[in-house]
């Protein structure tokens, strides 16, 4: 996954954890268009200022996933559907019901997380 993806759903997850200035910040110069310097400028503060708050909350971020891991339970999750909905479609072909025993093992393993 690239560096914005992760960035994005680490902030879907744990955005909402973040102080509500952290967030509109990290918003507006992560997924928006604002530079540093912007962003110094539009809140009042250095462009040193508005650095260190953005790595501060990208560090609280993997914080957050490193002691939660929703974001990994969520990549697992959608790899085993995506496994399970191309089972389903080997059945509908091929009529081979023994496929079942897999689609079964990966909703067990999805319900364990």
């Amino acid at each position: 996954m690239d560096k914005l993806g992760k960035e994005s759903l680490l902030y879907d997850f744990y955005g909402e954890l973040l102080t509500k200035r952290q967030q509109e910040i990290y918003e507006n110069v992560r997924f928006g268009d604002l530079s540093l310097s912007e962003a110094a400028e539009t809140y009042g503060i250095s462009r040193q200022g508005i650095h260190d708050m953005i790595r501060r909350s990208e560090s609280a971020l993997e914080a957050y996933e490193e002691k939660l891991g929703l974001v990994q339970k969520f990549l697992d999750n959608r790899r085993d559907v995506g496994a399970i909905r191309t089972l389903a479609e080997r059945i509908r072909t091929t009529q081979d019901l023994s496929l079942l025993n897999e689609i079964s093992a990966l909703a067990q393993r999805i319900e364990d997380r």
